[in-house]
């Protein structure tokens, strides 16, 4: 059966997959979305040092490769993987990332040499994330979105026609880096006051921490004590949910999205978190275009599933006309294009 290898590589841990192509047209009915064939999971082991990490995403590659042949009858006719922090998605290169310690790792070249020259795709983890949301996902359908996971910080996904928007130089959708309460909280980028200082699941547990004096307490923790009134959790929350909607308006004025999508930890809050958020937004709003605001739909699974995207929209791309087409067509797909970034 046809497939190809999708990774997403996290801070702690890594999820991967063989993906198949998309189910069959039904009755005139659109395609389903692509096929989990195979899941797995496995620590990235950061504790071991970047050079470690880097061999435990070959090997967890090579042994997909060698369980679709076993169980599949063929080899992954390509591979997409998502990486954190700074990536050069057009050269190949994983640049920086501050919690797996590696700098300008050859991630797309030591991948294709492991897996014996199939084609590779690389992809920035939010922004790949933001492509599985949008063509597969809460954003299926829509022409303008954007993504905007709240976890350990916030970072965006620029979403046009199908594909994410990755910038001249691969930094569009960093809204966690918009400053929101100027000469504020320190932020590791340099500014103070930025968006994810404020409004992150990891800015919300510090605070709620230091509110409820529970050293151990968590932004879930908060959100329940929401739900239940207590006076400290609802200054916490209200103070988030301010900055967000602060940074949100800003994005939204310039982007002007169709569909906003909200993923990662905080958003699992549900509707503590959707109803006040979507009630600031709209108060802040004047001549701007209200979009509409959603819970992302894939879960801990857009990662990956976004990176078996990215495989198979190169598959696509590097495919002669005529032969095979496309699994997932999109508007604005080059078919004479050898390169897939995200």
């Amino acid at each position: 059966m046809r497939h190809v290898i999708a990774l997403d590589v996290g801070g702690t841990g890594m999820k991967a997959a063989l993906v198949g192509a998309e189910t069959a047209l039904s009755a005139g009915n659109p395609p389903g979305p692509p096929q989990l064939l195979h899941e797995a999971r496995r620590p990235t082991g950061r504790e071991r040092g970047p050079d470690a990490v880097v061999e435990s995403i070959l090997a967890f590659a090579a042994d997909l490769r060698a369980y679709g042949e076993e169980h599949f009858g063929e080899s992954a006719v390509a591979a997409g993987v998502a990486v954190p922090g700074i990536v050069d998605a057009e050269n190949g290169i994983a640049t920086y990332a501050a919690n797996l310690g590696w700098r300008d790792v050859p991630m797309r070249r030591l991948l294709s040499e492991r897996l014996h020259g199939v084609p590779v795709a690389l992809g920035h983890d939010v922004r790949t994330g933001g492509l599985a949301e949008g063509r597969i996902g809460a954003g299926n359908g829509t022409d303008r979105f954007l993504f905007v996971p709240l976890g350990t910080g916030i970072a965006g996904a620029i979403g046009i026609d199908g594909r994410v928007e990755p910038g001249a130089h691969g930094f569009a959708g960093e809204i966690g880096h918009i400053v929101v309460r100027p000469g504020g909280i320190a932020c590791p980028c340099g500014q103070r006051g930025c968006l994810e200082r404020l409004a992150s699941a990891s800015a919300v547990t510090l605070a709620w921490a230091e509110a409820s004096g529970d050293p151990d307490a968590d932004a879930a923790d908060c959100a329940k004590a929401v739900e239940s009134g207590d006076p400290r959790a609802l200054a916490v929350w209200r103070n988030a949910i301010e900055a967000l909607a602060d940074g949100l308006v800003t994005a939204l004025t310039l982007l002007d999205p169709r569909v906003l999508i909200i993923g990662g930890g905080l958003a699992e809050a549900g509707e503590t978190l959707f109803v006040p958020l979507r009630a600031a937004v709209e108060e802040r709003v004047t001549f701007q275009k209200l979009p509409e605001i959603i819970p992302a739909a894939l879960g801990d699974t857009a990662g990956c599933l976004g990176a078996g995207l990215l495989a198979w929209d190169l598959v696509a791309a590097t495919t002669p006309t005529g032969s095979r087409p496309d699994p997932h067509p999109h508007p604005g797909s080059d078919p004479d294009s050898s390169e897939v970034t995200v």
